[in-house]
């Protein structure tokens, strides 16, 4: 695959944005296809608007039986990501809701509303047994648009007041908007945060995940996050073969010096619709190591683009993938740094939000 272009020629790159393109909808039965028909036309803005809409949620958590998660339910506030990072794994999920998976994933997203109450519903719930929820499960809830939205704020007041446990994954510093409600939330052992890290080069980042925190910021997160009492832990993904899994060891000891005392590892994932995303990307921003960085990917996925299967889907498999493994254990061990747990988080001062009050609803 070669990175996409328009009829003229022009390149599909866009500042500030992860995708080069819209692949095919694979639930759509048609497809239109571009073509130059010779006569004139006005040139193509390069830039793109973000859009929003909202829906109206039936429901808030998101459950699994993945053996490979430390979690089994999740909560995710937004559907899309403004971030853009090119290798999000959710991406083919916005076919669902009839959109591209590539830049429609970035610039037309939805914000659902009507969460906070469907969630207090579902804690209300006479069968429901307390567990940590994670929030980010699937696109981050700390991605722009919470600025204006606040939904992820006001999910965990609600979770603060009902002393439910959470964990939440992010590359945002908007986090630390949210620093003191945090650190009342881990006076009482209910949260524990994970700091993305993918690379310490704010170049590679810039086209990468163009609109998330800088390699820096993260770290200033980690830092921030530590100072106030609230446990964070780093997630090194995904680890690139040829393009980031050099950094391994340098991503470790800058999350450690930070503060971090967990840290984890995921190898890119390629499902459906992200890997010829993340080939075009390749093909436009480092063409020169694309060829090499394809084929070390099909090495540790069995010679395809991707392998779902539970077991491989996150670590993959073979002599290299098994290389990234040890490094990774080896340079935690150097730093000090734990596995990614929700072990000692509190389940056992969970009350239903409406348990005191029912009688005046």
């Amino acid at each position: 695959m070669t990175a996409f272009h328009y009829a003229d020629g022009s390149s599909s790159v866009r500042k500030g944005r992860g995708a080069t393109y819209d692949p095919h909808n694979r639930f759509a039965p048609t497809q239109s296809v571009a073509e130059d028909d010779g006569w004139w036309r006005e040139e193509t803005s390069t830039s793109i608007v973000t859009e929003v809409r909202e829906e109206v949620s039936k429901s808030a958590l998101s459950w699994n039986t993945s053996p490979d998660l430390p979690f089994d339910r999740s909560l995710n506030p937004y559907r899309g990501c403004e971030h853009g990072c090119v290798y999000c794994y959710a991406r083919p999920s916005h076919a669902y809701w009839d959109l591209s998976p590539g830049l429609d994933f970035e610039t037309r997203l939805i914000a659902r509303s009507g969460l906070v109450e469907r969630l207090t519903d579902e804690l209300c719930h006479p069968n429901y047994v307390c567990r940590p929820i994670n929030l980010s499960g699937n696109t981050d809830c700390y991605q722009p648009l919470e600025a204006k939205h606040q939904t992820t704020r006001r999910l965990l007041e609600l979770l603060l007041e009902c002393r439910h446990p959470v964990t939440i994954v992010t590359k945002s510093s908007l986090i630390l908007r949210d620093l003191e409600l945090l650190s009342e939330m881990a006076e009482h052992r209910l949260v524990r945060v994970f700091v993305s890290l993918t690379s310490l080069d704010a170049n590679l980042k810039r086209t990468l995940e163009p609109r998330t925190a800088s390699p820096q910021a993260r770290l200033k997160i980690i830092r921030e996050l530590n100072t106030a009492g609230i446990p964070v832990g780093t997630l090194v993904s995904p680890i690139i073969p040829g393009l980031t899994d050099h950094e391994i060891e340098r991503i470790l000891e800058a999350a450690s010096r930070a503060g971090a005392r967990t840290a984890t590892w995921m190898l890119l994932r390629l499902p459906h619709e992200v890997a010829p995303l993340f080939e075009a990307w390749l093909e436009a921003h480092y063409p020169e190591r694309a060829a090499k960085v394809m084929s070390l990917i099909r090495q540790c996925r069995g010679g395809k683009d991707y392998d779902a299967r539970f077991g491989k889907r996150f670590r993959g498999e073979g002599v290299f993938a098994e290389m990234i493994s040890q490094r990774f254990n080896r340079a935690s061990r150097q730093w000090k740094l734990q596995s990614r747990t929700e072990q000692g988080l509190n389940t056992r001062d969970f009350r239903p939000p409406r348990a005191q009050g029912d009688l005046f609803y």
